[in-house]
């Protein structure tokens, strides 16, 4: 959830949407992600829309504090029931997200869960996930999310090394998210994941193959691993401006990547994005996947984005504007936009184009189908069975995903 919103036309105070976007809406699916803004101290790399309590005292914060936040929530679900109206569907996928969802008690987690479930319907295979942090859960409180609905949890790791965490300003003691591992199996969740970080200054190569060996022999059965990414205004972005830790360069994050994709392989997860393994299909994290395959989704809470039919809006950023916006009965979107048939093609061959099936080559214009040619022929794409009519991204070319695409949406 980025901290950074971005232009738009601004969005009508009912939260009404154009006609179009609703036009063959059955045939898509709906899924809900709920953020959660709240964070216990700020992760020295984080750039996501999050606030400590620290950071909210004194700005309006409490009209939108962890004790009623659910409620501001909720009221928001049910805006998406207005202005969806009749719409049908039930909901595919629900994934809570932060900041720190589980700062937040888990009856307030289940709670929000239920809204959805009372305006929409869950489908019978609804996939509902909720991120956590190591230390702010416990096996009562993953019970607690279990019996109430809950059936995915995703554990933010990140390193097994203490110094690797220390220059992160991760709170966690390594080991601690093992453990949870194998709390979540013992409460009945039947999918876990671990978030891996690479590319951390001072981060070794036999640092990342150690987190790698801890995170798959905890026992999920999903591990996503990010290459580190360093935002300006971010605390780590002031330390390496002063010299304090060493910038990590490209040719170092492919060789971290190389090996996780090797040590996954073996261990028996397969690649089916960029940046994420399974151990099978029902492993797979599908909320992501609807995102990546440009499905409809409403985004509940600060700065949560949304999407319904090729319109694209965002809510405004503070949690007290938040919360005053949904008190007064207003939408609490900052602004939106329509986006244009050209976009919305664009926007498929950026994200599909990072998935294991890759996306079609009738999505490629003259230009866009001569690169892929040329990436064929440099060992980018895959001629396989997987690249048949497609454009599918070969080990080499996932190294180098941001410029294959770049020359195929031309």
């Amino acid at each position: 959830m980025p901290s950074v919103l971005p232009d738009g036309e601004p969005m009508p105070e009912d939260g009404a949407l154009p006609a179009s976007a609703l036009e063959q809406a059955a045939g898509r699916p709906l899924a809900f992600y709920l953020h959660v803004p709240y964070c216990a101290t700020r992760c020295g790399y984080c750039d996501f829309n999050t606030y400590t309590a620290t950071e909210l005292r004194g700005s309006g914060g409490v009209l939108a504090s962890r004790d009623n936040y659910a409620a501001m929530v909720t009221e928001e679900i049910r805006l998406a029931r207005k202005v969806l109206g009749d719409d049908p569907r039930q909901v595919k996928t629900v994934f809570v997200g932060g900041g720190t969802p589980t700062l937040l008690a888990a009856s307030d987690l289940v709670r929000m869960l239920s809204a959805v479930r009372e305006e929409f319907g869950l489908a019978d295979d609804a996939e509902i996930t909720t991120e956590a942090n190591p230390e702010s859960v416990d096996p009562a409180y993953l019970a607690e999310l279990r019996e109430g609905g809950f059936n995915r949890v995703s554990f933010g790791m990140q390193s097994a090394r203490q110094h690797v965490l220390k220059v992160l300003d991760r709170t966690h003691t390594p080991g601690r998210p093992e453990a949870c591992v194998a709390e979540a199996r013992a409460a009945g969740f039947q999918h876990v994941n671990l978030d891996l970080i690479y590319g951390t200054p001072g981060e070794s190569d036999d640092d990342w193959r150690t987190s790698l060996a801890a995170a798959v022999g905890a026992g999920p059965d999903h591990i996503s691993a990010y290459a580190l990414i360093v935002e300006e205004g971010t605390q780590l972005a002031r330390r390496i401006r002063r010299g304090e830790v060493p910038m990590t360069d490209d040719d170092v994050h492919a060789d971290r990547y190389l090996i996780a994709d090797s040590v996954l392989a073996e261990a028996g997860f397969d690649w089916y994005e960029v940046s994420n393994w399974s151990t099978s299909q029902a492993g797979r994290c599908l909320h992501n996947e609807l995102y990546w395959r440009g499905a409809d989704w409403w985004g509940a809470g600060p700065g949560a984005h949304s999407h319904v039919g090729g319109v694209r809006w965002w809510n405004v950023k503070h949690p007290g504007a938040y919360a005053a916006a949904l008190a007064e009965g207003r939408s609490p979107g900052a602004g939106r936009e329509v986006l244009a048939p050209e976009d919305r093609r664009v926007e498929r061959v950026l994200l599909e184009l990072r998935l294991r099936e890759g996306c079609e080559l009738s999505l490629l214009r003259p230009a866009g189908l001569a690169a892929a040619g040329r990436a064929l022929s440099e060992g980018l794409l895959e001629a396989g069975p997987y690249g048949e009519g497609r454009a599918v991204l070969t080990l080499r070319g996932r190294l180098l995903a941001d410029a294959v695409v770049r020359d195929l949406v031309d």
